[in-house]
């Protein structure tokens, strides 16, 4: 098996009736969806889409995502999922930077006018052939009228299967330049590391963006290469979720912190969870760290405990998980996966003593690293060496080799020429009684270089908590350097399309 299409294929000859996807009371089976990414493999080979060229899609977690994105595989092409959030400009630069020579858009709806911005970006991409709009109803799709037969495409383990690209917090968004390898093995990876039986499949919510690698490869590919059932929720909304869950019996679920942070606002006193606690099998969290506090609080009220995981874009993205069958150690990112390993490095590229505590930059290397970032050496040079790919992220690493992340490097606060990781101070004020969510920044300081900052939302029923009061608590329990001294309280805390805190933004 080379061609990361043939996890759909392997399963739809296994077990074709079985329900593939399901969108609020439709149902896709396998045997349909693999006959739908075949109309959309022939209709690309028919609009002159080579194998190795690059066929971008904006859709949100709908159908037509996984329909599009296996028929551009079967096709030979690579896969260019985009954000659904980007407008028209961003757009074209994507399209133009993969040389996408095909773009599958959503019409998107008039809150999201998906349809509107990519008809700009095309007119004013310079490598875009084709513009391919995928429109609501399933009768008008314009692969309606091809063969539902289809000989995927040889290709190599090496060939490149997605180009992801990453969020661009400093500078322009890059591609990682995923091979097929990469995604099939980090998808089936998932037998181990999440138990997957598929004589009992499972049922995974589909909220996690699958334009991101999180819920492309552990939600959308996992279910697939394991025969389980995708339930489609096109954004995330708490009770709406809660409501799917219960309905569909859901037995997978995978969020970033914030998701879980909205599940748990979302119960009442008089909500009864037990049903859901009894069907839930996994809960994974990923994306960015899970406040202890959220974590106790979930395995208090839902009765099931949430394992945590960690990887990147770059890395296609797991790269380490809790070990199954071990209490949890609140506030790891586990181990490395197999097949995969990771060290600490300092900013020279060589290793961190190998002392319990000892704070270094996570390198990672295995079947999992990205080929390099697509037309970008200079880049790719910087970030991969000698196989290892370096993360960002700082860490630190028990007795046990158990990983716990400090925070990412770019993130670190340098106040008074003290180091200050503002993951640790998150934690602390997420255990303040008041406090519902917090966000730790650096500001520029006259004196000091930078201030530390939080960020705050309050719980219900605490609007009488002010500023003073939190810098008081802060100060009673952190070292004089780190605690916050610049306090603000707001609604909402501005998030990325996959959930994560934007702390740019704030």
């Amino acid at each position: 098996m080379a061609n990361l299409a043939e996890l759909l294929e392997s399963t739809a000859e296994k077990h074709p009736d079985r329900t593939a996807i399901v969108l609020g009371d439709s149902r896709l089976s396998y045997a349909q969806l693999d006959r739908a990414s075949n109309q959309v493999a022939n209709l690309l080979v028919g609009d002159g889409v080579r194998p190795g060229d690059k066929v971008a899609l904006s859709c949100p977690n709908l159908p037509y995502f996984t329909i599009v994105y296996y028929g551009i595989l079967k096709a030979g092409a690579a896969v260019v999922p985009l954000n659904v959030l980007l407008k028209s400009r961003e757009i074209a630069y994507h399209l133009d930077d993969s040389d996408a020579v095909a773009y599958f858009a959503f019409e998107g709806t008039a809150d999201l006018p998906i349809g509107k911005w990519a008809k700009e970006a095309y007119d004013d991409s310079g490598t875009c052939r084709s513009l391919l709009p995928v429109p609501a109803a399933p009768d008008r799709m314009p692969w309606a009228d091809q063969p539902s037969e289809f000989e995927t495409v040889d290709v190599s383990d090496d060939d490149t299967a997605v180009i992801l690209y990453t969020s661009g917090t400093t500078g322009q968004p890059k591609g990682a330049e995923l091979r097929h390898r990469n995604m099939r093995d980090n998808a089936l990876a998932g037998k181990e590391i999440f138990a997957v039986d598929e004589a009992r499949p499972d049922t995974y919510l589909c909220v996690l963006p699958l334009f991101h690698s999180f819920g492309q490869t552990v939600i959308q590919n996992g279910a697939i290469a394991f025969g389980g059932t995708l339930v489609m929720l096109p954004r995330f909304d708490a009770p709406a979720a809660l409501s799917v869950m219960l309905n569909e019996t859901v037995t997978f679920f995978a969020g970033v912190p914030t998701m879980y942070w909205g599940l748990l606002g979302a119960l009442d006193d008089g909500v009864d969870v037990s049903a859901l606690a009894a069907q839930l099998r996994m809960a994974v969290s990923g994306g960015s760290a899970l406040p202890g506090e959220v974590h106790k609080d979930f395995r208090t009220r839902f009765g099931v405990t949430v394992l945590e995981g960690y990887g990147l874009s770059e890395t296609s993205p797991v790269a380490s998980f809790s070990v199954l069958g071990q209490e949890p150690r609140v506030g790891s990112i586990g181990v490395p996966i197999p097949g995969v390993d990771m060290k600490l490095i300092a900013r020279d590229w060589s290793d961190v003593p190998d002392h319990p505590n000892e704070v270094g930059e996570i390198v990672i290397k295995g079947h999992n690293v990205m080929k390099g970032y697509y037309g970008r050496p200079e880049a790719t040079a910087e970030a991969v060496k000698d196989g290892w790919f370096r993360t960002g992220d700082l860490a630190r690493r028990d007795t046990e080799g158990f990983y716990y992340i400090v925070d990412r490097a770019k993130d670190m606060i340098l106040r008074g020429g003290f180091n200050v990781y503002p993951r640790e101070i998150e934690e602390l004020l997420m255990t303040h009684p008041a406090v519902s969510l917090a966000a730790v920044i650096g500001v520029p300081h006259e004196s000091h270089g930078e201030e530390i900052k939080a960020v705050i939302v309050k719980k219900k029923g605490h609007g009488d908590i002010g500023e003073a009061d939190i810098v008081a608590w802060a100060k009673e329990r952190l070292a004089a350097y780190k605690y916050p001294r610049i306090v603000e309280f707001c609604d909402s805390l501005p998030l990325t399309a996959t959930g994560k805190i934007l702390k740019r933004e704030i």
